[in-house]
């Protein structure tokens, strides 16, 4: 069977890239060929598989020029009609299945989710796939309400963790290794530095936590347009050197990090099932995020956009730490064999 993956891939490194990424690796393991086609703004070399096209006329080439079982299309955030065109053209093409992974988790909810109907051009494009894979309920039900068979629908969450997650020989960077020798308790937070993750909050609020837990550190993981505004804004502060903006790590070392922290920030304005928190959640790693209406359960939600919420919530975790347990118990992941059992469904 051969699979070709069409969406964002690294750098950076962003909840749908991990879970590229992880499915990819999974897939070669298992003896599939597996490509992937890059959409978004990043230019590298292509190399093993992995292609960086540099315009929409490339991606044409990519998809006329191999025969593949299956053709697998990750969207997340807003629905450009680029996308939609690829779509169609994914959903057209001879001998092969078309998948759909949404990944925008409060997208039914949003403005624009709410306004779509069954008889717009979108909806149309969602009933041309012949399956569609819905991270959570409300995914699944949008596409219900678009008209999308049931028998199309499959919910399957992104959330994924290798068996050998914690068994990886790499170690930290040596600026983040003497950041946790340096900072407790350690707070971490894990995203793209981009304008609705409200990363100004969590890094102006330090100053007040510091107060009360004078060795406090933030660690910041990730990358994104607003790197160098968030360094400037850090370096304003009297305690610049107890927040590392670091960027971003491999997903092996992300999930040590989330291991070893004290506690998660997640603060958006818009955001969706997040695959930083399913982590930390696996972790049994505490996590305060701001309430989008489709968090899972043990995670401490706060309003958005406010300081006073976040610090309290802040202060009441870090007066009763947690305790530092037995690692999880490393199993193989059933969501992505789930989706492996779906394209062994469809390449019938």
């Amino acid at each position: 069977m051969k699979v070709l993956q069409l969406g964002p891939y690294p750098p950076p490194h962003g909840g749908i890239q991990t879970h590229v990424v992880a499915l990819r690796e999974m897939l070669r393991q298992r003896g599939v060929h597996c490509a992937v086609v890059n959409l978004t703004r990043t230019r590298r070399p292509s190399s093993d598989g992995v292609y960086y096209p540099s315009s929409g006329l490339q991606v044409l080439w990519l998809l006329l020029r191999r025969r593949y079982d299956v053709l697998h299309l990750h969207i997340g955030g807003r629905i450009w009609p680029r996308q939609l065109a690829l779509g169609i053209l994914c959903s057209m093409l001879p001998g092969g299945k078309s998948v759909l992974t949404f990944h925008s988790g409060g997208y039914p909810s949003s403005v624009e989710g709410v306004s779509t109907t069954r008889r717009s051009v979108k909806a149309w494009v969602f009933r041309r796939f012949d399956r569609i894979i819905a991270v959570n309920p409300e995914i699944a039900a949008f596409f219900g309400r678009l008209g999308v068979r049931p028998e199309r629908i499959r919910m399957i969450s992104p959330h994924s963790l290798p068996a050998n997650h914690l068994s990886d020989s790499s170690e930290l960077p040596p600026s983040v290794e003497s950041f946790f020798r340096d900072h407790h308790p350690l707070l971490i937070t894990v995203g793209l530095l981009e304008k609705e993750y409200d990363l100004p909050l969590q890094i102006d609020t330090m100053a007040r936590i510091r107060e009360k837990f004078p060795t406090a550190g933030l660690l910041i993981i990730g990358s994104g347009s607003l790197h160098e505004a968030l360094k400037q804004h850090i370096e304003k502060k009297s305690y610049a050197e107890h927040v590392l903006l670091y960027g971003d790590l491999p997903h092996a070392a992300t999930l040590q990090t989330i291991s070893r922290a004290d506690l998660m920030l997640r603060t958006t304005w818009y955001d969706g099932d997040a695959l930083s928190v399913r982590e930390a959640l696996h972790f049994g790693l505490p996590i305060i995020a701001t309430d989008n209406g489709m968090r899972p359960e043990g995670v401490r939600l706060i309003p958005a956009r406010d300081g006073d919420p976040l610090l309290a919530a802040i202060d009441t975790i870090l007066q009763n730490p947690r305790q530092q347990g037995q690692p999880p118990k490393q199993t193989e992941d059933g969501n992505l064999l789930e989706v492996l059992r779906l394209y062994q469904e469809l390449a019938r």
